[in-house]
């Protein structure tokens, strides 16, 4: 009787002990549910990226935000943007550690983090106001805005807008440029949700406001029929005739960063490329192009200072008897540059252009003295700064006017638009994407090419060295592309063009406006949350 008794007493005082401790475990389970939805929506969000062509996902990646976003705490809210931002960076930016290890990519994540993590509280702000997507998708953008110049003069990748170049919204960026596409895409996504909450909520209680209703669905119908449409803005005929235009692409002896020790085999393959197109041409095989695009980083060897690799380029030159656009690494009075030189076969070089926006890490490093204190590899690696260039790129090439962006300049806005308001009738993009293997970043940046296409109604062509080479429509479509890490070269008659979109025409205007909905949104927000504080007190 003893045992059992006290088995029984055993037992009283043990379960109010444990009920307790499972209601606990219970209410943390419940607290990561946000957590792991803020990490997992990011994550969808990347998916939505190329060379995917899923950008739809976009949508539901912003509903599930604002659903665990809304109402808020800012505190709350920072973490839970902390976490998305995470989980869609760092995929998507796992390139940048291909060749330099894990440690620039997770600092890199960290700090480009730090601004989701601000427009999560500033979505969590203004989400208790009538209207919200519309105050919440502002605030992305001026994320964005903000993301683009700081630290560094910027880093715009993974913009919104260069995830839908596939997409149903593309014909946007030609209204207003990367921000309306951008804000178009993340509003659809906030009115998707708050359709869904309003649905859930009428299905609860059997009411739903009017003007609550009204949002939500303008929300998610309004940035669709827009870009129906923006569709009469899209289009590929020639207004000022055509052009011939070949792309080189010559490859690299191998990839990562080392390619760089073999300059002048790199040289030898672009221009060995360029005799087998003179080839094919004589032979009948291929139509005469009226000029050529090597890639950046086809001559590195300063053919300036090199009279070895001047008469390399010399001879592909004349060879194909057209005018040649030669990316190569020249110094200048003590400067670097890295340059486009308009090699004619007859005069040689005979104009120039010097990239302006130049990577932070990559063509210059920061801080120099303290980075390299931290890790000497930085200063090993990129042993010079390079300088910037001041003024914008037109080259005239049989008579067509070429505007030259060069790689890490394409994410800007700023960089394109100014060679078309200089007079360029297409656009061409050289790049070197060597470095990062046969990582996802080549087609990250062959999307934004598409993306500028439709924004500024022009052609566009991407020669690479090593991969993936491509001709686009002003329309956005891929007419002809390379594989990777091959010899190859595209050669296509294209269409010119003179007329501004709109988004050429406004140029910052769209994102400034955006960028004042988001501040007008925000003190709304904290204007009514000290009124109502105040009137608490009260």
């Amino acid at each position: 009787m003893t045992v059992t008794a006290t088995s029984v007493g055993e037992s009283d005082q043990l379960e109010p002990r444990t009920a307790p401790g499972a209601r606990t475990w219970a209410r943390r389970l419940v607290r990561l549910v946000p957590a792991a939805a803020a990490a997992l929506s990011g994550l969808l969000l990347y998916v939505s990226f190329p060379p995917r062509t899923l950008w739809w996902l976009a949508l539901p990646a912003f509903a599930v935000f604002g659903w665990v976003l809304r109402g808020r705490g800012w505190k709350a809210a920072l973490g839970l943007g902390y976490l998305f931002g995470l989980g869609f960076l760092l995929p998507l930016l796992v390139w940048t550690g291909v060749e330099v290890g894990p440690g620039p990519w997770l600092a890199l994540v960290a700090i480009e983090a730090l601004f989701v993590a601000l427009v999560g509280a500033g979505v969590a702000a203004v989400s208790k106001l009538p209207g919200w997507p519309v105050w919440a998708a502002a605030v992305w953008i001026a994320g964005e805005a903000a993301r683009a110049r700081a630290p560094f003069s910027g880093f715009p990748w993974g913009k919104i807008a260069f995830g839908q170049a596939d997409g149903v919204f593309l014909p946007l960026a030609a209204v207003g440029g990367t921000p309306v596409l951008g804000f178009a895409v993340v509003l659809c996504g906030f009115g998707l949700y708050e359709v869904v909450r309003l649905a859930v909520q009428r299905r609860r209680t059997g009411e739903v406001r009017r003007a609550a209703a009204a949002v939500g669905l303008l929300s998610l119908a309004v940035p669709v029929v827009g870009a129906a449409a923006a569709r009469t803005l899209v289009g590929d005929t020639a207004e000022d005739g055509s052009a011939t235009v070949a792309v080189i692409q010559g490859n690299v002896p191998r990839a990562g960063l080392d390619f760089n020790s073999q300059r002048r085999a790199v040289l030898d393959y672009h221009a060995r490329e360029t005799h087998r197109l003179a080839a094919e041409v004589k032979a009948g095989k291929v139509a005469r192009p009226d000029f050529v695009l090597w890639p950046e980083n086809s001559s590195d060897i300063d053919p300036f200072a090199n009279p070895d690799a001047r008469a390399v380029i010399d001879s592909a030159a004349r060879a194909i008897g057209v005018p040649i656009s030669v990316g190569g690494v020249v110094e200048r009075d003590g400067k670097l540059y890295n340059e486009q030189i308009l090699w004619d076969p007859a005069k040689g070089p005979v104009d120039t252009y010097d990239k302006r926006q130049i990577q932070p890490f990559g063509e210059y490093l920061p801080l120099r003295s303290f980075i390299g204190a931290i890790n000497g590899n930085w200063t090993a690696m990129v042993r010079q700064d390079f300088s910037r260039g001041t003024e914008p790129g037109v080259f005239t090439m049989d008579g067509a006017k070429v505007g030259l962006v060069t790689c890490y300049e394409a994410a800007f806005d700023w960089t394109v638009r100014s060679e078309v308001t200089d007079g360029a009738q297409m656009i061409s993009v050289p790049s070197n994407n060597a470095t990062f293997d046969r990582s996802e970043m080549t087609y990250q940046q062959l999307a934004m090419s598409r993306v500028r296409a439709v924004e500024h109604s022009r052609t566009v062509t991407v020669p690479v060295t090593s991969g993936v080479s491509a001709i686009i429509m002003p329309d956005g479509r891929i007419t002809q592309k390379t594989g990777m890490f091959v010899a190859d070269s595209l050669v296509q008659k294209v269409p010119l063009r003179s007329s501004q979109t709109p988004a050429t025409r406004l140029g910052i205007l769209p994102e400034i406006a955006l960028v004042l909905v988001a501040a007008g949104g925000l003190g709304w927000a904290v204007g009514a949350g000290l009124r109502g504080r105040r009137d608490g007190d009260v």
